[in-house]
């Protein structure tokens, strides 16, 4: 019953500590605002969340695994320690995003800006990999790491001055 519950429309889990989380289990949530919201430790698995506003959200140790955020503002989001695999970030806003130890093998960022975005320890497919060190700029303003290295593009074959201060 409680599957049956999270898979019709977004409803309210509990954690064992009696803590409420988010769920949007293959809900659509397109154009929904989000932002600054905590929705960390929530599960977006499987949602079509086109063009919605996640900007300054906080996501870590959320599940977002096989969701479609075309388009969607997610400025600024925290998305630590999430399980992003096969998620569409096409066209997506990620500036100053901070995308640290994320999964997300299968994934696609074409079209997305990703300016002062740190990506240190993510997994990412190399092809992808490859192509945000094409548009990498910019130094995250929480983390101060530069978005060039946390992608590590140097080993991609790139050739830059690394940005980060006191280095």
């Amino acid at each position: 019953m409680i599957c049956l519950l999270l898979m019709v429309s977004p409803a309210q889990a509990r954690l064992d500590q009696g803590e409420e989380v988010p769920n949007y289990v293959r809900s659509d949530i397109t154009g929904f605002d989000f932002h600054d919201q905590d929705l960390s430790k929530s599960s977006i698995a499987g949602a079509i969340a086109r063009d919605a506003n996640f900007s300054g959200v906080d996501l870590h140790g959320t599940v977002l695994t096989l969701s479609d955020l075309k388009g969607s503002n997610l400025q600024g989001i925290n998305l630590t320690d999430t399980l992003s695999d096969r998620v569409n970030f096409q066209k997506t806003d990620l500036r100053n995003a901070i995308l640290t130890n994320m999964i997300a093998a299968g994934s696609s960022f074409a079209g997305a800006r990703i300016e002062g975005a740190d990506f240190t320890y993510a997994v990412l497919d190399s092809d992808d990999q490859k192509n945000l060190c094409k548009i990498a700029e910019g130094i995250n303003p929480v983390t101060g790491i530069a978005t060039k290295d946390s992608l590590e593009c140097a080993s991609q074959g790139e050739t830059y001055k690394p940005a980060m201060p006191g280095r």
